[in-house]
């Protein structure tokens, strides 16, 4: 499916569709479903045409047992081979808007 195609209802409505054919696929009622994520069978309902919370959206795949699929819907980025050559088992904590000028200590170490 191209994602791109969609509009933001439509992508919302395609994933309150999946999340429902995941719950039918473990033949869990909404109200099943709602009892046991804590949250009121009209939240299920909404979560199911489409709108809903991210934090209903997580509650509800923690309890289908599908929260090990988050990694392919947004993946943990990766760094290159030449990133990683750079850093030499530091990892990266934060970004910079601008390359540093090498300190006069850097250049008479040489």
């Amino acid at each position: 499916m191209d994602f791109y195609t969609l509009s933001d209802k439509g992508i919302e409505q395609e994933l309150g569709r999946r999340i429902k054919a995941l719950r039918l696929r473990k033949n869990i009622t909404q109200k099943e479903l709602a009892q046991a994520t804590t949250l009121s069978l009209n939240t299920i309902k909404s979560l199911e045409s489409g709108s809903a919370k991210l934090s209903t959206v997580i509650a509800v795949l923690r309890e289908l047992g599908a929260l090990d699929q988050m990694d392919s819907f947004i993946p943990e980025p990766s760094i290159s081979p030449l990133q990683l050559a750079r850093m030499r088992g530091k990892q990266r904590e934060r970004a910079s808007g601008r390359r540093r000028k090498p300190r006069l200590r850097d250049q008479t170490e040489w």
